[in-house]
């Protein structure tokens, strides 16, 4: 796991005044990744690093001769149209980078004259997938989360057995992934509603989102080897907001006995900028579990997860409805709560996807699954904060909900901040739903 180092100084600031101001998600002290070219031209996408409310142009910059040694060689990775081979090089190449970037970026540096020109407005760019997604698993690490949904459907025995003991996770689809700003169709499908006999087919009446954390593989292993837990964050690149958009008539009728599938592989939805563990350094903290809980078995336990396998990350989920758009009033906040409160680590979930052999590769995405703490204020899902349809949420402009309509939009928020360090953020992951198509 990271040590603090100068790249993590409070004290430091930007010679792009952006940068500076306190509510910034994006400080010198955060430095994300992300893919993008200028809105409204047919540009090559190109990566960036995120500063204040501009984008840095690696490229751009690499080619002024504003980086040497390791960290040229990391940005001569980045003039390719995705992250990939830039997150190949491993643990090492990305913090030459990023202190490179942290100098250059810096209010005394020398190469800001230099540098301006290859400055891009946030406004006025547009993102897309930061890396090519070869493969998608979706976790469940949040126990909150589990329990909730279970003791909607099995009131008696809301959570499994194996919950406590294994790191559960579905193979997702990657092809429907997408960055902030995504519209999508609802989903159609089969249901069975309530007391029939056959189910019918037409659209999700229960479409939900779910808050989650991406993480984004780095260095990948090969076949037949294994990642120990002490390696395992050595291979994870960086970590990202998620939505993984979920219609939840669909899936009660098809997750037994596969688990999910046209229920969730319609759309997933990620933040564009992907903060790197390096940049998280601040943020780590103690990993427990409760003492009369199992605890997990050697393969996934270690000291380094005991003492800073968790982050906190706070999350926020926020409501946009087609109304709230039409009159220009704000999206209402639904729920919020940190990803500290997770069942599983980032290592241990990188660990257990790799104990029987299988091989992760550059650019691979896990996701945390629907991040959720102990009170009820903290449910990452409506299926949760909506008691399975049977508690309406009443919005400030007097709308309700249950599930959500067409043309609502949900925005994801994500940051940490803690006394004496800067505070760092993801920036928005925002989604619509659009209307069905017809058939």
């Amino acid at each position: 796991m990271h040590e603090l180092n100068m790249t993590h100084d409070s004290g430091l600031t930007s010679w792009i005044e952006s940068a500076n101001r306190v509510e910034s998600d994006f400080p010198i002290q955060n430095l994300p990744f992300g893919v993008f070219r200028r809105n409204g031209t047919n540009e090559r996408f190109r990566v960036g690093v995120a500063i204040g409310d501009q984008i840095l142009d690696i490229g751009a910059a690499h080619a002024s001769g504003a980086f040497a040694g390791e960290a040229a060689r990391a940005a001569a990775a980045c003039t390719a149209p995705s992250l990939n081979a830039f997150m190949a090089l491993g643990p090492d190449t990305w913090a030459a980078l990023r202190l490179a970037l942290s100098r250059a970026l810096g209010s005394d540096s020398p190469k800001s004259d230099k540098l301006r020109a290859c400055l891009v407005a946030q406004s006025s760019a547009q993102y897309c997938v930061p890396a090519q997604i070869g493969d998608y698993t979706d976790f469940y690490t949040s126990i909150h989360h589990a329990t909730n949904v279970g003791r909607l459907f099995r009131p008696d025995n809301p959570l499994l057995p194996n919950y406590k003991w294994v790191p559960i996770g579905y193979h997702g689809r990657s092809s429907t992934i997408d960055v902030s700003g995504q519209a999508f169709a609802r989903p159609v499908g089969q249901t069975m509603p309530p007391g029939s006999e056959r189910p019918k087919f037409g659209p999700s009446e229960r479409l939900d989102y779910e808050a989650e954390v991406g993480v984004f593989i780095g260095v990948g292993n090969a076949v037949g080897d294994p990642i120990p837990i002490e390696k395992a964050e050595r291979h994870v690149f960086g970590l990202c907001l998620l939505n993984d958009w979920s219609a939840r008539d669909i899936q009660s009728w098809e997750y037994q006995p596969l688990g999910p599938f046209l229920s969730k592989n319609f759309a997933t939805t990620i933040s564009p900028w992907i903060v790197t563990l390096e940049a998280l350094a601040p943020f780590r903290t103690e990993w427990s579990r409760p003492g009369d809980d199992p605890q997990p078995l050697s393969y996934l336990d270690s000291t380094q997860t005991r003492q800073s396998g968790a982050i906190d990350i706070q999350l926020e989920v926020w409501l946009e409805t087609e109304k709230m758009r039409e009159s220009r009033q704000p999206a209402v906040r639904l729920s919020g709560t940190s990803f500290r409160h997770a069942y599983w680590t980032i290592g241990q979930m990188v660990t257990h996807h790799t104990v029987n052999g299988c091989s992760l590769r550059a650019g691979d995405l896990l996701g945390s699954g629907t991040e959720s703490g102990p009170t009820a204020e903290e449910a990452g899902s409506l299926l949760e904060l909506s008691a399975g349809g049977s508690r309406p949420i009443k919005l400030p402009n007097g709308e309700v909900r249950t599930f959500l309509e067409d043309n609502d939009a949900i925005i994801l928020r994500g940051w940490c901040e803690r006394a004496g360090t800067a505070r760092i953020g993801f920036g928005d992951c925002r989604g619509v739903v659009l209307p069905a198509r017809r058939l």
